[in-house]
């Protein structure tokens, strides 16, 4: 039987440099926010032979004065001939207005003139008001707030009889590192924050409070079958050991699925479908690890130092 309890400072040593690294990522490379959440308007190009997107920065900067993110797209487009690969160029202006008509050609007669082998055609455009975009991202992280304390809530009902509350607490301390996981898969790969974020957010809390949901009730039983003079560590090692190969599999499934899905999105060059793809194979890892080697040991933790201050 493995020792979960025994060895939770080597899995709490692997979080924290996870966090760290996370951390680290962030401060020095920002969170970047997509359109969808900051406002501001968004226009693409197609074109061909090659292009200098620096040199795209600089024009843009200079024509419109405002500041600009600039990033290469190939996306698969079906042609009579067959399926053919397109290059684009995407521009993410910020600001509190799309674009004029003057402002518009002037963009597109600076871009044709400093690229005239490149045949750049606008390929579309689309405009999101900050206050929209404001009021998308602050419902977002609300839905986020609600459905984790809604998860704290039922874990406490379901396992009222073994202290319900702390097993809430400890599966939410849980959530939260898994809700970190993702938010650093976003920023190391330099993913502007959007809509997949929340998705594969939420995807990843359901799929990890399920398995947590299996392994308290685990302990749940256990602890009704051996009696309340079992150890609360060897308690909770036997329930997470017999719940172990459940979880593996569970997790292990939802990963190469969600890591086939990212392989095709980049073969296909599917941007949307890569954004969510990536966070959602590589947060089912940490649920799955979360699961397994933290909220147990915390519980028994917590256990242990309530029993504690009780004889005290």
């Amino acid at each position: 039987m493995i020792r979960f309890y025994k060895n939770r400072w080597k899995a709490y040593s692997i979080s924290l440099c996870l966090i760290a690294i996370g951390v680290i990522s962030l401060i020095v490379n920002g969170v970047q926010l997509d359109i969808q959440f900051k406002g501001g308007a968004l226009i693409k190009y197609n074109y061909e032979n090659s292009i200098d997107l620096e040199k795209v920065d600089s024009i843009v900067t200079e024509t419109l004065s405002r500041d600009v993110d600039v990033r290469e797209k190939i996306s698969t487009v079906n042609t009579e001939s067959g399926a053919q690969k397109a290059t684009s160029v995407v521009l993410n202006l910020s600001g509190n207005e799309g674009l004029s008509e003057e402002a518009q050609i002037a963009l597109d007669t600076a871009l044709k003139e400093g690229f005239p082998e490149s045949n750049l055609v606008p390929a579309g455009s689309s405009v999101v008001k900050p206050f929209i975009g404001e009021r998308f991202l602050k419902d977002s992280l609300r839905a986020l707030l609600i459905a984790a304390v809604l998860i704290m809530l039922y874990i406490w009902y379901s396992v009222r009889k073994i202290k319900g509350l702390s097993a809430g607490v400890t599966a939410l301390i849980a959530l939260l590192y898994d809700v970190m996981i993702v938010i650093f898969t976003f920023v190391i790969c330099r993913i502007p924050l959007n809509d997949s974020f929340i998705a594969a957010t939420l995807t990843i809390l359901g799929f990890s409070i399920n398995d947590t949901i299996v392994i308290f009730d685990r302990i749940r039983e256990n602890k009704r079958l051996l009696g309340t003079k079992t150890p609360v560590e060897e308690l909770v090692d036997k329930s997470i050991n017999q719940s172990l190969t459940r979880a593996i599999n569970t997790n292990l499934a939802v990963f190469i699925s969600a890591l086939i899905v990212y392989i095709f999105s980049v073969i296909y060059n599917i941007e949307s479908i890569q954004t969510f793809s990536l966070p959602m194979a590589l947060g089912t890892i940490s649920g799955s690890f979360t699961t397994i080697c933290i909220t147990g040991p915390i519980w028994v933790s917590w256990q242990k130092r309530r029993e504690k201050a009780k004889t005290a």
